[in-house]
């Protein structure tokens, strides 16, 4: 990396807010040519834990791909409501990280919660794609870990807060296609159906192999 890459291209940062689940930070930055400005951004983390600060991603949440384990061919997918977007999005299951926890416990854990449905994780195939991914960093600090696995049992609205409307939904190829061509997708369920496309029964899980 070059000199000009280590520069450091602020002087402080505040937490404005105190939020449980997610504040507002303001940074005191610096152009390129060193003029000051102030900079905001969103973080599900501590002031102590910012990566910023810490020089290192802190895994904030998940994303799981939960194949159907009686028919692998089929992906559980949600259709859930989002209070910002005053809409209905198609998603895959998701949620935060407890303290504590690894990827494949809160992917457990979120699985049952969101949709009453068990969640076996896959651990074989290259580790790289399961490493936290930044999630859109001119807005937000935060990273999201794919969780990949079978899921298993009877779909329930049981363990679900009250702030959360939920559909679960059993996609097949063609389904996936079309609610990509059609429907409101958040972006890491887009990329997933993507490759879900491109699956092949016999090797569901192929695609991990490096």
């Amino acid at each position: 990396m070059s000199k000009k890459g280590k520069e450091k291209k602020y002087t402080a940062v505040r937490k404005l807010t105190d939020n449980r689940f997610l504040n507002l930070y303001e940074m005191d930055a610096l152009t390129n040519t060193g003029a000051a400005f102030h900079y905001y951004f969103a973080s599900r983390n501590s002031q102590e834990e910012l990566p910023l600060l810490t020089g290192e991603p802190k895994a904030n949440g998940i994303v799981i791909y939960p194949l159907w384990r009686k028919e692998p061919d089929k992906l559980v997918m949600i259709r859930q409501y989002r209070y910002p977007l005053d809409k209905w999005l198609y998603e895959l299951p998701a949620g935060l990280i407890d303290q504590g926890e690894t990827a494949g416990e809160a992917a457990a854990r979120e699985m049952k919660e969101e949709t009453g449905l068990d969640f076996v994780a896959y651990e074989d195939g290259d580790h790289a794609f399961r490493r936290p991914f930044y999630l859109g960093a001119g807005l937000t600090d935060e990273t999201s870990t794919s969780v990949f696995g079978f899921a298993s049992g009877e779909i329930s609205g049981r363990l679900r807060e009250d702030t959360e409307s939920i559909e679960v939904l059993l996609v097949d190829k063609k389904e996936a296609l079309r609610i990509l061509r059609e429907e409101r997708v958040s972006l890491r369920a887009a990329f997933l159906l993507m490759m879900f496309l491109r699956t092949e029964i016999e090797n569901p899980f192929g695609f991990l192999d490096a």
